[in-house]
């Protein structure tokens, strides 16, 4: 990295910024999500390089501005990892998942009140992360001062009056107050799902890939009769959509080779 910014390196590398590196680094780990979907390991093992590649790269342009070095970064991390797990390291003990997570919040928040910064329990949760992931990080971190539903079916209950809401708004025509309703209909579904152990942003990247599949299944039916789907009716849509749900109930799908 330091050949590639440093003189006779790459025109390309020697320009980037921290800030004009940050949609590399959302991206790199979109797809090392993708190869951890598809467990595939090879694929792991390429994207872990280039999203480490992406750690070593901002280190470098620290270095060159002496704000920090990787040996900085690599430190600070083992100090802090040592420092929160004190029953693997200082003879201190805890049972359970829970009781390591909680012991981690906890001298997070000791460590935080040492820098004089006040820390809410919601703090550390990423305003960048998608927003299903992160309405599911914010509910998990206030369920563990207990402020949470007390089963999927408590807050299913309100979904359905979140979604009575939204719906008075939408018939009265108000947009930002329909606007407001959704988002608490899109929020509390995802408490439900979190409440009964499923991902809400994998739920729905599901769905989408499902929404997908299935047009895609429409149109190349279109396309064997010589037709589009630009050209057809509502009702043929409706139809085609229809054949292509009972298609994959009669032959469950099977994923395309690579």
């Amino acid at each position: 990295m330091s050949q590639l910014r440093g003189p006779g390196g790459c025109p390309w590398d020697r320009e980037q910024t921290p800030d004009s590196l940050k949609p590399y680094l959302i991206e790199e780990a979109y797809e090392l999500l993708e190869a951890i979907d598809a467990v595939d390991p090879a694929a792991m093992r390429e994207e872990l390089g280039d999203l480490l590649f992406q750690t070593v790269f901002h280190a470098e342009i620290a270095t060159e501005r002496g704000e920090f070095t990787m040996a900085d970064l690599l430190g600070g991390l083992i100090d802090k990892m040592v420092s929160r797990h004190p029953h693997v390291f200082a003879g201190a003990r805890v049972g359970t998942p829970d009781e390591a997570l909680a012991q981690w919040e906890a001298i997070k928040g000791r460590e935080k009140a040492r820098d004089g910064r006040p820390r809410s329990l919601l703090d550390g949760v990423p305003r960048a992360l998608p927003a299903l992931t992160r309405a599911q990080r914010l509910q998990s971190k206030a369920s563990r001062v207990s402020f949470d539903w007390p089963h999927a079916r408590a807050a299913w209950d309100k979904v359905e009056e979140e979604t009575r809401e939204a719906a008075l708004a939408l018939a009265a025509g108000d947009a930002r107050q329909f606007g407001e309703e959704l988002g608490d209909v899109l929020f509390s579904l995802v408490n439900v799902a979190r409440l009964s152990a499923i991902d809400a942003e994998d739920a729905l990247q599901q769905a989408n890939e499902k929404f997908r599949r299935r047009f895609g299944e429409m149109e190349a039916d279109f396309v064997a009769r010589g037709r589009s789907v630009r050209d057809a009716s509502p009702d043929e849509l409706e139809h085609a959509w229809e054949t292509a749900k009972e298609r994959e109930r009669v032959a469950p799908l099977r994923e395309p080779s690579s």
